[in-house]
């Protein structure tokens, strides 16, 4: 027979891997903030490259997890939802970066660090709520929950003023694609950090 302490001792792995799952997303969107408000914004993709490499390792582990484990201390449907959302993080921060790399003489008069510093919050305002999830206490949770919804807000605001400068005249039409382009790459960063915010917190609302 199982004593208590083994059957949640089995159960923290999963908090474990979630909570490296975030902090390897907020890895990647901290990288892409620092290589956006350098003064030569030469990409450094292994950071990138890392931060995906640690995803995927933990997104397996979580996998591998599911199947040997018994015992685990939320639903395995939410352990699995939460995992896909966090994944997709660092994917969409590398599509940038990556995209980045080719297009950067395009570029240089576009200022994308107040936004990369937008996903930089909203990726750490997870972690905070992975973290959370071994408490499983509402009112954190909805907090940060609240928290999250304001950068995401204020990310769509943001947007509105982008699309004021492509209109504005002053670019060329190679210009004005990309600004769109990367602009949507890094808002679609934000919603995916949502979504994990999201699960998380609806994870509290049932087990609470």
């Amino acid at each position: 027979m199982f004593s208590l302490q083994t059957i949640f001792g089995q159960g923290n792995q999963f908090y474990t891997l979630l909570e490296e799952a975030a902090e390897a997303a907020h890895d990647s969107a901290r990288a892409l903030h620092a290589m956006l408000r350098d003064a030569d914004r030469q990409p450094a993709l292994d950071a990138f490259k890392l931060a995906r490499l640690r995803e995927r390792e933990t997104s397996d582990k979580i996998s591998q997890a599911l199947v040997d484990s018994f015992i685990t201390p939320i639903e395995r449907e939410d352990i699995e939802a939460l995992g896909t959302a966090l994944y997709k993080i660092p994917k969409q921060i590398e599509k940038f970066a990556d995209r980045y790399s080719l297009a950067t003489q395009h570029l240089e008069h576009i200022d994308f660090a107040p936004r990369a510093a937008m996903l930089e919050q909203a990726s750490g305002v997870v972690v905070e709520m992975v973290r959370q999830l071994r408490h499983l206490k509402l009112e954190p949770m909805k907090a940060l929950n609240d928290k999250l919804r304001s950068i995401e807000n204020e990310a769509d605001r943001l947007m509105l003023e982008l699309y004021r400068d492509i209109y504005s005249g002053k670019l060329d039409s190679l210009q004005m694609f990309l600004l769109k382009e990367f602009f949507e790459i890094l808002e679609k960063a934000i919603d995916r950090c949502r979504e994990a915010g999201v699960v998380a917190y609806e994870i509290v609302l049932k087990n609470s």
